[in-house]
């Protein structure tokens, strides 16, 4: 019996999902030697995934670390641009995140906050699967989405 290449132990089955492809796409354009190019999707998310069990083992206070910080900067670059590709309007993220994990990520298009997410306990950011994360990619793109369409004149600033 082999097992499906679309399927992690800890991930579950990789869905179809427009943001997962966009932060795939994200975290493949960060490889610039190409060391990446043979690993798998889901071995390129498989650090985004967290389960109860290992966030339990994360101790409550915490500093995260630099390769956690690039992972959450990623997910939200996912996020910027595939709002710009929904809506043609530019977007870009920014952060300001202490260095014991708490801090802000917004999200600008033009003069617009489309998206502001207060964040701690940084260093236990992740998902429980891979449809965890495609739901919570895809859910606030669609709320940044539906922020700029009720201020697009704010957001081609």
């Amino acid at each position: 019996m082999s097992a499906d290449p679309d399927t992690l132990p800890r991930g579950g089955a990789m869905p179809t999902s427009e943001f997962l492809t966009q932060l795939i796409a994200v975290i493949r354009a960060e490889d610039s030697h190409g060391s990446w190019d043979a690993k798998p999707d889901a071995d390129l998310l498989a650090d985004y995934i967290v389960t109860r069990e290992e966030r339990r083992e994360i101790p409550i206070i915490g500093d995260p670390d630099p390769d956690l910080l690039w992972r959450v900067e990623r997910f939200y670059d996912a996020i910027a641009l595939l709002l710009e590709r929904r809506t043609g309007a530019q977007s870009a993220q920014m952060s300001k995140i202490h260095h014991e994990g708490f801090g802000r990520i917004v999200l600008i298009s033009g003069r617009l906050v489309v998206l502001s997410k207060h964040v701690r306990d940084l260093h236990r950011f992740g998902f429980e699967s891979f449809a965890a994360l495609a739901e919570a990619g895809d859910s606030m793109t669609a709320d940044a989405a539906a922020t700029l369409a009720r201020f697009p004149d704010a957001a081609r600033a």
